[in-house]
């Protein structure tokens, strides 16, 4: 099955960041193409998107400041199909993207992948204040929940979630244009 490109560029707002692709992903060559996945409409709801886009079009969100890559490339049904020796090579490699494209944020779509990224136990939704020292310099690091359909958490608290890194980019964007 087929690895799904990453979107990364200079100057982003956000790099969105998953476990790895699922099967449905790797055959269309998208982020987030399962039908069961709510990303898309998160992200919309949350007015990180001015429109609802769907997963063919995740390249157009660069245009918007938003990018995507994986912890592992691989897609594999579930993230219990990934290797410890896949994590180790994946945290590497997204630790060199991310001090390569400097994001002003790196949204870990989910606990477990922050966890496995930072080695760290201690994690809540949000920024995560608490760390010591970003891993990579200049990088706020975000944690959200998951946007799979098989997340128990009520939709609107996920929204909720995602809303917070909404009124950060909206207050960056109103500084930049106070400048």
């Amino acid at each position: 099955m087929n690895e799904v490109p990453d979107h990364l560029d200079h100057g982003l707002q956000i790099i969105f960041i998953g476990f790895n692709p699922s099967p449905r992903s790797g055959e269309e060559g998208h982020h987030y193409a399962n039908p069961r996945n709510h990303f898309w409409r998160i992200l919309h709801q949350s007015g990180l998107t001015p429109r609802l886009y769907n997963p063919s079009e995740d390249g157009e969100l660069l245009k918007l400041g938003l990018g995507f890559t994986n912890i592992v490339a691989r897609p594999t049904r579930g993230a219990e199909d990934i290797t410890r020796e896949e994590y180790k090579e994946g945290r590497e490699l997204l630790r060199a993207k991310l001090e390569q494209f400097r994001p002003e944020v790196a949204c870990f779509v989910g606990k477990g992948v922050y966890t496995e990224y930072s080695r760290r136990s201690k994690v809540d939704w949000g920024f995560q204040e608490e760390a010591a020292e970003p891993l990579v310099d200049g990088v706020r690091e975000f944690v959200a929940p998951s946007s799979s359909g098989l997340v128990r958490m009520p939709l609107n608290d996920i929204v909720d979630i995602y809303r917070r890194l909404y009124k950060f980019t909206g207050d960056v964007a109103s500084g930049l244009d106070q400048q």
